[in-house]
């Protein structure tokens, strides 16, 4: 599934770090856009993380977070460094920045400085707080946003343990950054069809607000309440992956009808003679002690046996899977998900593939992760400005 070159007539200037607005801008590259990015001379932070050390110059997480960019490094601090970046917003259809707002106004880059400069601009800023409330202008990371929004409090409503715990995954970062994508997305066609510059602001803790009272505000929706927060079947302890002979697998069967075939396929008939379980009322109220009989009875297949049994009896069914078993699910290979390639600064690595594909459409490869200020002699040509008084100490 290679990239698609259907944003290749949009550029994008792109002054984010880190994961929040990169993973925002991959997605814009994946889909054609031009992006530049532009860095301190150490390059955006991010590039270290996981950093082998053979001293080559980026980590795992910024050849995957960072494709497909074009990377600048400017003095922003220079009037030189500060005309290019001018030429850059002149140029380009999106201005995209995950700055403080005291700092993006010391630099001269506020909405209305850029709109001077592009007045169809669309101006797209990652913060942690919307500019409206008392936590406006306070640093945000990923780890704080799920503090806030109620995230570390999630497993604890699952298995009793009353410690708040992260999601292991830079979630909060990443849905924000998808948030980002489509505002950015929608902006341009706004401006399109008007011409108008948009002032997209992208919160983190009001998008991952969103995301998690989606369902978990639940019952507390209406006003009155009419029972808790939380969506109840999230957080049941029973509703988890099941031991087998030889692994584990998470079942779906979800329609009655297919909990009363499973124990007919696993030779267990009489199980729903009891009366907890005996009718629908009861599997639907009595839910943990029916996984509890599931569980009985899983031992004594295979993870395979099952698979193959409840695939016959319609009845959903996955293996569970490690992170290091996906490179061999059969799925993701035949579909080429994971394609080898050669970095040219930075050897052999695995390219995990854009997930949505656009049938029909022309693709394109993916050009690798930039090396910092790779292209910035190219870019400032394109912006016919002298590479020489522009670059800052490297």
């Amino acid at each position: 599934m290679p990239a698609t070159s259907l944003l290749s007539d949009i550029r994008i200037a792109d002054m984010t770090t880190v994961i929040f607005g990169p993973y925002c801008t991959q997605a814009l590259a994946d889909m054609g856009a031009d992006v530049v990015k532009l860095e301190p001379p150490r390059g955006d932070d991010f590039r270290n993380v996981g950093k082998p050390a053979n001293n080559k110059r980026m980590g795992p997480c910024h050849l995957t977070i960072n494709r497909g960019k074009r990377s600048v490094v400017w003095d922003m601090k220079s009037d030189e460094g500060k005309t290019a970046i001018r030429k850059l917003i002149e140029a380009s259809d999106v201005f995209i920045h995950n700055i403080r707002p005291d700092a993006v106004a010391r630099l001269g880059l506020t909405f209305e400085e850029v709109k001077a400069i592009k007045p169809d601009i669309v101006y797209v800023h990652c913060l942690g707080f919307g500019t409206q409330g008392p936590y406006a202008g306070r640093p945000a990371y990923d780890d704080l946003i799920q503090s806030l929004s109620g995230a570390t409090n999630l497993l604890p409503q699952v298995d009793g343990n009353e410690a708040p715990r992260f999601v292991p995954t830079a979630f909060a970062d990443k849905v924000s950054g998808l948030h980002a994508m489509y505002a950015t997305l929608a902006a341009l066609h706004h401006r399109d069809r008007t011409g108008e510059a948009v002032h997209v602001e992208v919160p983190m803790f009001e998008c991952i607000a969103s995301f998690l009272l989606e369902e978990h505000f639940y019952e507390a929706t209406f006003d009155p309440p009419v029972g808790p927060y939380y969506y109840q079947r999230q957080i049941d302890p029973s509703r988890q992956p099941v031991r087998t002979k030889d692994g584990w697998i998470t079942i779906a069967p979800y329609v009655d009808h297919r909990w009363v075939t499973l124990f007919n396929l696993i030779g267990a008939p009489e199980e729903l003679e009891d009366e907890r379980i005996s009718d629908y009322k009861g599997r639907f109220f009595n839910h943990a002690y029916m996984m509890s009989r599931v569980q009985a009875h899983f031992v004594n297949f295979t993870t395979r046996e099952l698979l193959k049994l409840l695939g016959d009896g319609d009845i959903p069914a996955a293996v569970v899977n490690d992170i290091s078993d996906l490179q061999d699910d059969p799925h993701l290979k035949a579909i080429n998900f994971f394609q080898r390639r050669d970095h040219p600064s930075e050897g052999g690595y695995w390219e995990v593939q854009p997930p949505v594909r656009f049938v029909g459409q022309p693709e394109r490869d993916i050009q690798p992760a930039p090396r910092p200020g790779e292209h910035t002699e190219a870019v400032l040509a394109e912006l016919g400005l002298s590479p020489e008084k522009t670059q800052a100490d490297r």
